[in-house]
């Protein structure tokens, strides 16, 4: 079903997908992995986090997540 989209404006854009309009399908176009401890993505002020002794198992069985191909 057709749309109409007014003015915009887009200052900056860091990552992700911007959509106007109908979409039948949207896909990404990377796809990355990150590994991180106890305790490894806090954010605020004055954090205080306890873990002891901490590991992170990085075995990855399935070696692909998401692949690109016919990514376009």
């Amino acid at each position: 079903m057709p749309s109409i989209v007014g003015p915009i404006r887009i200052n900056s854009v860091g990552g992700g997908v911007i959509n106007f309009g109908d979409t039948f399908y949207l896909s990404p176009k990377s796809s990355s992995k990150t590994n991180a401890g106890s305790g490894g993505f806090n954010t605020g002020d004055f954090i205080n986090t306890n873990t002891g002794i901490s590991n992170t198992g990085t075995n990855d069985p399935d070696i692909a997540d998401q692949t690109q191909t016919a990514n376009a």
